[in-house]
Formats: structure tokens, C-alpha cells, sequence
């Protein structure tokens, strides 16, 4: 069989990949009394006095909800939020074996922004986090920001700001290995949707450089007609030099080129044309050009979203240990100086001996990556003012 009919077939097998177990033993009627009533109502009152109580006598303080509404689900688009489940199972799963997380997926049967938000705010006070998934832009943005000022408990979009995060990561050891400067890069990225968004304005708050975005038009400048409400926001801070024209002329003398858009996009002549290059093709799983391709244009340092390449940039170094550390300081949001400061310390496990153009960036499985990226994000939210202890 091939991975597709392995997994289905796991899938099959498994009939779901997560389940609930309990932390309180039942086995006797003072047990029961103790963990349920007559008991339990003791718990209640306490919460009913003081509803922060609830973090301490609850699972509340380690709970995220995973929640989509099946319109941007992998590579396939809108299936619906039934069929995103399996997706949406397999994120509880990492973050509950790389951040010790418990995740509870939630697919709503709407893409109404309002419903939807209306849903996670009426929830809010079940969880300690919530984790938007695979919703299409620019819908996404519009649920992130309406949900961040109905809630007081984290709200984090990881196709925006995971992929931002890591590619951030890998940024900052690239650019240590081709001799360049942080603020002196021109970067290009190709896909103004969700996270080519998120990275785009993660870098320019980074101090990276000149951003230039383009989609599927081409060089996105301020001015132009037709942009999204998130796009209309990053012209204002991107492509300082008002360049215009397609990808090719983008990437014409650029340092850095990422990719979040889809196949077979980028040519060899194209990624030739660049200064020394740092070339990040993450469509997956066929990236904008391939990673031999790639080199074989002379490209410096070259990653992808592929784990049979070097320097794959995968979102699970970065959302498990956020949460964790989040989640462990009671943080009310996820705000850019949290995103930095785990960017920072995935890239710091990568040591100056270490570093090579073929890595860049920590392994996913890296063991190190949960708690340096936790530790970094609760300083920081401490640091911010955003902890609530």
C-alpha cells in the first residue's frame, strides 16, 4: 500500500485518533462522591463566586479548541467541516504529544463570520485557547479579530501565524549563513492569502527587511484596486520601492523568496536571477519549485514544507510549545512580541557550529523545541503584560 491507503486504512482501524480519559478515579462510592456528587458542588460554588476559579479546578487551564469550518482544509478547499475532521483530529494529536495539550476539535456547519464567532465566544469559557484552522481567507481574518476583542482567552490563527513564526526561525539562521544582514534583504513572497499575510507583517515588525508581496496578479503595491482588507493593510508597510510587474520581476536581484501559493510556480532562470538566494518553497506537497531545482540555480539555502528535503518549515515547532507556554502563564492573547521571542528560540537551537545551508532549522522531532519555544513565549508575555500569572 501506498502513505494514502495506509492511512486510510489506519483511519478505519483507529475509528477516530483522539478520545477523553479521565484523571479522576471511580472506583469506589467515596470516589464517586468526591469527583461528582454530592462533592463536586463544592467546586461549582467556588467557581460561582469567582469565575477565575475555573482555571484551577478545571481542565480548562490546558484546553484548546481546534476549530474550522472546512473551507480551506490542506489542499483540497472547501469539503465541508465534516470532512475536515480527520484533519482537525490529527492537530489535537500534535498538540498533544509535542506540547502535553488537550485539544477538542470543533467543526461549525457555517461560514457566516458573525456565526461563527458568535459560536467560539459562547464557548470561550470551556477553554483556555483557541486555535483557528484551514479557514479560507480573507474570512480568517475577519473571525481572528472579532473573536480576539470578544474573548479573553488566547485566540491564534496557526496558518497565519505558526507559518509565520517558523518561517521567521529559519530566516534568521539563513541569513547568518549567506553573510547577509537583517534589514538589508529584499524578500519576495509569492501568496497573498492567510499566511503569506502573517509572514509578511511578522518580518516587517521583525526589522527583516523590504517585503514585497504578490499574488496571483503580481507585485501587490499600494494603490492597487481589487485587494482583500488584509491586503489592502500590508501595501501600506511592503514593497517600499512601489516596484510593479510579475513574480520574475520580483524575484529579479531578491535575497530571499518564500513561497505559500502552489506548484511548479518558480523556474530555475527565476530563482538564477537572485542575489545569492534564500529560496523557501513551502506549497505542499509539490512545492513552487522543487529543492534540487532549487540549488541547481544556484540558490544558497533552500527549504521547504517537505520532511524528505533538509530545512523543512513545519508549523509543529511552533504551536504546541506557544500554547504550552501561553497557556502556562494564563496569557489572554498571542501578541507579535510572543511570536519574535519563539522565533528566536527555535532559531537559537540551532547552534553557530551547527549551522549549514542544509540546517537551518531544528528537526521536527526535536525534543528541545517545546519547552525553549514555551519558555520564551511566557517570558515574553510576562514581559508584555498579557500573563495573568
Amino acid at each position: 500500500m501506498n502513505i494514502a491507503e495506509e492511512s486510510l486504512k489506519l483511519h478505519y482501524d483507529l475509528h477516530g485518533k483522539i478520545e477523553m480519559k479521565s484523571r479522576a478515579k471511580v472506583d469506589s462510592s467515596e470516589a464517586l462522591a468526591l469527583a461528582y456528587t454530592p462533592g463536586v458542588a463544592e467546586a461549582c460554588k467556588a467557581i460561582e463566586k469567582d469565575p477565575e476559579k475555573s482555571w484551577e479546578l478545571t481542565r480548562r487551564w490546558n484546553t484548546v479548541a481546534v476549530v474550522t469550518d472546512g473551507t480551506a482544509i490542506l489542499g483540497l478547499g472547501d469539503i465541508g467541516p465534516e470532512a475536515g475532521m480527520p484533519v482537525m483530529e490529527g492537530k489535537c494529536v500534535l498538540f498533544k504529544e509535542f506540547g502535553d495539550v488537550d485539544a477538542i476539535p470543533l467543526c461549525i456547519r457555517s461560514k457566516d463570520v458573525d456565526t461563527i464567532v458568535d459560536t467560539i465566544a459562547l464557548l470561550a469559557g470551556s477553554f483556555g485557547g483557541v486555535n483557528l484552522e484551514d479557514i479560507a481567507a480573507p474570512r480568517c481574518f475577519e473571525i481572528e479579530k472579532k473573536l480576539k476583542e470578544k474573548c479573553d482567552i488566547i485566540v491564534f490563527h496557526d496558518d497565519q501565524h505558526g507559518t509565520a513564526v517558523v518561517v521567521a526561525a529559519a530566516l534568521i539562521n539563513a541569513i547568518k549563513v549567506t553573510g547577509k544582514k537583517i534589514g538589508d534583504v529584499k524578500i519576495v513572497i509569492n501568496g497573498a492569502g492567510a499566511a503569506g499575510i502573517a509572514i509578511g507583517n511578522l518580518l516587517i515588525k521583525m526589522g527583516f527587511g523590504n517585503v514585497v508581496m504578490c499574488d496571483i496578479n503580481g507585485i501587490i503595491c499600494e494603490g492597487d484596486e481589487g485587494l482583500n482588507f488584509g491586503q489592502e493593510a500590508i501595501s501600506h508597510i511592503s514593497n517600499l520601492n512601489h516596484e510593479h510587474g510579475k513574480l520574475a520581476d520580483a524575484m529579479k536581484g531578491a535575497d530571499i523568496f518564500i513561497g505559500v501559493s502552489r506548484p511548479n510556480l518558480v523556474t530555475k532562470e527565476m530563482v538564477a536571477s537572485m542575489n545569492n538566494g534564500i529560496v523557501f518553497a513551502m506549497a505542499n506537497p509539490v512545492p513552487e519549485i522543487m529543492p534540487e531545482d532549487s540549488k541547481a540555480a544556484g540558490a544558497a539555502v533552500v527549504g521547504s514544507g517537505r520532511s524528505d528535503y533538509p530545512n523543512q518549515i513545519n508549523n509543529v515547532l511552533v504551536f504546541p510549545g506557544i500554547f504550552r507556554g501561553a497557556l502556562d502563564v494564563r496569557a489572554t492573547e498571542i501578541n507579535d512580541e510572543m511570536k519574535e521571542a519563539a522565533a528566536y528560540a527555535i532559531a537559537s537551537l540551532v547552534s553557530d557550529e551547527e549551522l549549514t545551508p542544509e540546517y537551518v532549522i531544528p528537526k521536527a522531532f526535536d525534543p528541545r523545541v517545546k519547552d525553549a519555544v514555551a519558555k520564551a513565549t511566557a517570558d515574553a508575555a510576562r514581559k508584555t503584560g498579557v500573563a495573568r500569572v
